[in-house]
């Protein structure tokens, strides 16, 4: 396994503490001596929120001890639907220094980044694929820290050894993979160096370039695109009897949340076939996240009709999801990204992250971007092949990059 020099990793059979890592720092570091100790816990109620959010930060609402809370206490991300939580502790003296949220799953759902093909051609060859573990936050395609390291700690140290110590987990664990999805670039590079395969994709986002108000942006287009969007605001507006409002933490009720999970069930069940997060789960998440929790709705003759759930991050507005048990044209629009955009400008945030896919959303003010992920495959000819596969793919996502960025609907200067 990858590791630096003065790392060492050993299984012990002591508690559940199933990794050992002796730490010697370099001469001139102040971090003091002593071992760090690996656990993988069954889930964030293993860990004390005050513990995990002091590794999480505050900036990304995703990675707060609530947000894993939500997800697992709910039911949404269980054993029962194929997400474990095996989250990896690194601790010294049994003080918290670091958390790398993993997750044991017996299926690829609910990811954003695609490997069934990679299953299906391994298991055609005899191999078995699943199980395989997971790193990043369920069922949320957003770019963030995945080695969460406590601040004021020397932080490479303890990178490390979650890097090692979660491959010596997947060998035990007997999984035939390890996956950490939407990490920074920075841990990306990072772990590309430890052995792991790097994959990117893209998503689109829109840009707060110091933005006074919705028309300060508009004027930023290119006169087509700037009637375009007028056209689908109009539209969505004039849907006879519409109405519709911004909720944030406290102001959001049981009844909205009713009203939103129907909406939400309705698409899931239309367009995937099955609705990643249970009911409880919104209920868990405004009482966890409060005001970080925003939520749109559209009612017509005083019945719920759409509903878009976003997340607000100390930087940015993250669209997260929809539903509606109404088509009308245009209504998508306005809720998950027009509005997204006015509620992004009145506080001042400096983006907003729309979701997964969507090149629709590049004429609506919504760049590209790249994400990453980074795939240690256990199986030599397996990640040969993959490894194959993906340096051809991040030449091709490179171009697409640069060829959507020239149809980007902002005025020529």
């Amino acid at each position: 396994m990858p590791g630096r020099p003065g790392c060492r990793a050993a299984i012990t059979a002591s508690g559940d503490a199933f990794i050992k890592m002796t730490l010697q720092p370099e001469p001139t570091r102040q971090e003091p001596r002593g071992e760090i100790i690996l656990r993988a816990v069954g889930g964030a109620s293993h860990i004390g929120p005050d513990e995990w959010n002091a590794c999480a930060g505050a900036d990304d609402p995703f990675l707060s001890h609530g947000f894993f809370r939500a997800l697992e206490a709910s039911g949404s991300a269980s054993a029962e639907t194929g997400w474990l939580p095996q989250h990896l502790i690194a601790e010294r003296e049994g003080r918290v220094l670091g958390i790398l949220p993993l997750y044991l799953k017996s299926h690829s759902f609910g990811e954003y980044v695609f490997d069934q093909g990679w299953a299906e051609a391994y298991e055609r060859a005899g191999g078995r694929y699943y199980p395989k573990l997971q790193g990043g936050v369920p069922f949320t395609p957003v770019t963030g820290r995945r080695l969460l390291v406590r601040a004021g700690v020397d932080a490479r140290p303890v990178e490390d050894a979650l890097i090692e110590g979660s491959l010596a987990l997947t060998e035990r664990l007997g999984a035939s993979s390890l996956h950490v999805i939407f990490p920074g670039e920075a841990e990306w590079r990072r772990l590309s160096r430890a052995g792991f395969l790097p994959r990117t994709g893209l998503q689109f986002h829109w840009r707060n370039e110091a933005h006074r108000h919705f028309d300060d942006f508009l004027s930023t287009l290119s006169s087509r695109k700037r009637k375009a969007i007028r056209k689908e605001r109009r539209a969505a507006q004039a849907i006879e009897g519409i109405a519709f409002e911004t909720l944030i933490g406290l102001e959001i009720t049981e009844r909205h949340w009713d009203a939103f999970d129907r909406c939400y069930r309705a698409t899931s069940e239309g367009k995937w076939g099955y609705p990643y997060l249970t009911r409880a789960f919104f209920s868990h998440l405004g009482e966890r996240l409060g005001s970080r929790v925003v939520l749109m709705l559209a009612s017509r003759a005083g019945r719920t009709i759409a509903g878009a759930l976003h997340l607000l991050g100390s930087d940015a507005l993250y669209g997260r999801n929809w539903g509606s048990i109404e088509h009308h044209r245009f209504l998508h629009f306005e809720l998950c990204y027009y509005r997204a955009i006015e509620l992004a400008i009145e506080k001042g945030l400096a983006r907003v992250e729309a979701g997964a896919q969507g090149g629709h959303k590049l004429a609506r003010g919504y760049l590209p971007v790249p994400t990453y992920s980074a795939h240690w495959i256990r199986e030599p000819a397996l990640k040969e092949a993959v490894a194959r596969y993906l340096d051809q793919e991040r030449r091709q996502v490179g171009r697409e990059i640069g060829f959507l960025e020239t149809f980007a609907p902002f005025r020529k200067s």
